[in-house]
C-alpha cells in the first residue's frame, strides 16, 4: 500500500527505493543494503507515527483505505444479522446494527458506516447519520437490554447530518434521546472510535461504560475545518485548529476523557486489517469480561459517576 499522506513523503521515497531494489537480482552486499533499508523504513515509520500532530492524526483517521465498521464485523464475528428501520419513518443505512456472535457470546453491535464507492457513500450519506438512524439505534439498544446482550458501538462519523429535512424530522431530539437511553441502559456498553469521531454523530453512540479509541483516531465537537472557519474564516487553518482542540486519541487519553487507547499496526490500521481486527476483538472481549462481572445497579452507578466527573476542576487542575 503506498504512502500517500503529505507527512509520509520521506517514507514514500524510501519505500520507492526499496521496491526498485527488490526487482533486481542482488549481490550479497546489495542484499544487506536492502535489508538495512527495510529496517530503516520500519524505524522511520515508527518515529513519524509516534509523533503525529493532532492534524496528522485526523488525516490518518480519514484515510480512504482505513477499515470500516463492516470490515471489522466480517473479521471479528462468526455471524451478523442486520436489523433495519426505526418503526417510525424509515431505515438509515448509515447506522448499521444487529446481533452478532463474538467469541461464542451474543452481542448487539451499533456501527456507523461511510461506504467507499460513490454509490455506497450516497447510500450511507458519507457516514452522517439521519434522525431515523438514531431512532433505529435506540430500538436496538432496547433490544440489547431486553435480551441481556452487551452493546458494542463502533464510531466512525464526520458528524450528524445537518440537512434541513433531517432537522425537520427531529435530528436534535433523536441525538438527545440516544444520549439519555445509553445513560440508563441496563446492559454493559463499550464504544470504540475506529476512525472519525465527529460532533453529535459520534457523541450519540459514545455514552458507554468504556469509551475506547484506536490509536490514530480523533474525537471532536466540530471538525478542525469548521473550527478554522469560525475562528479565522478560512478552512486552510484546520491544522492550527486541530492542535488547539487537542482532538487526537493520545491527547484525549492524557486528559482522561477516554478510558484506553487501542494500538494500531505500524503505519495505521489501513496497513493490516487482520491484525487490527484481532487486536480490537481481544480488547473487546477483555473489557466485556470485566464489565459483565458487575451487578447491573453498580454498572449504572459507575457509568453515572464516570460522566459526572468529566470536566471537574479541583485546585486548578482537571
Amino acid at each position: 500500500m503506498p504512502y500517500d499522506l503529505e507527512f509520509e513523503k520521506p517514507l514514500a521515497e524510501l519505500d520507492k527505493k526499496i521496491k526498485a531494489r527488490q526487482k533486481k537480482s542482488l549481490k550479497p552486499h546489495e542484499q544487506e543494503q536492502l535489508f538495512k533499508a527495510e529496517q530503516d523504513l520500519v524505524c522511520l515509520t515508527e518515529d513519524i507515527y509516534n509523533h503525529l500532530t493532532d492534524w496528522q492524526t485526523t488525516l490518518v483517521a480519514r484515510h480512504k483505505d482505513r477499515p470500516h465498521a463492516i470490515d471489522y464485523l466480517h473479521l471479528m464475528c462468526n455471524d451478523f444479522f442486520t436489523l433495519r428501520g426505526d418503526r417510525n419513518f424509515g431505515d438509515n443505512q448509515t447506522i448499521l446494527g444487529g446481533p452478532a456472535t463474538l467469541d461464542n457470546q451474543t452481542v448487539m453491535f451499533l456501527c456507523q458506516e461511510k461506504g467507499r464507492t460513490r454509490k455506497e457513500q450516497r447510500d450511507y450519506n458519507a457516514g452522517q447519520p439521519r434522525p431515523e438512524g438514531f431512532r433505529k439505534a435506540q430500538r436496538l439498544m432496547q433490544q440489547a437490554e431486553k435480551f441481556a446482550f452487551p452493546l458494542i458501538c463502533l464510531i466512525d462519523a464526520p458528524g450528524a447530518s445537518i440537512a434541513l429535512e433531517d432537522e425537520e424530522r427531529g435530528q436534535g431530539t433523536a441525538i438527545a434521546t440516544s444520549l439519555f437511553k445509553m445513560s440508563q441502559l441496563r446492559t454493559p456498553i463499550i464504544s470504540v472510535v475506529i476512525g472519525e469521531g465527529g460532533s453529535g454523530g459520534a457523541l450519540a453512540l459514545a455514552v458507554a461504560d468504556r469509551l475506547l479509541m484506536l490509536e490514530h483516531t480523533y474525537f471532536a465537537v466540530a471538525a478542525p475545518e469548521s473550527v478554522a472557519i469560525i475562528i479565522w474564516r478560512n478552512a486552510r487553518f484546520a491544522d492550527l485548529a486541530a492542535e488547539g482542540q487537542q482532538i487526537s486519541a493520545r491527547h484525549l487519553h492524557q486528559l482522561g476523557l477516554i478510558d484506553a487507547l487501542i494500538p494500531e499496526p505500524l503505519g495505521g490500521a489501513h496497513r493490516d486489517y487482520q491484525t487490527m481486527a484481532a487486536t480490537l476483538k481481544a480488547t473487546l472481549l477483555q473489557e466485556l469480561e470485566v464489565l459483565q462481572q458487575l451487578p447491573t445497579d453498580e454498572l449504572l452507578t459507575k457509568r453515572y459517576h464516570k460522566y459526572r466527573s468529566i470536566g471537574e476542576i479541583s485546585n486548578g487542575t482537571h
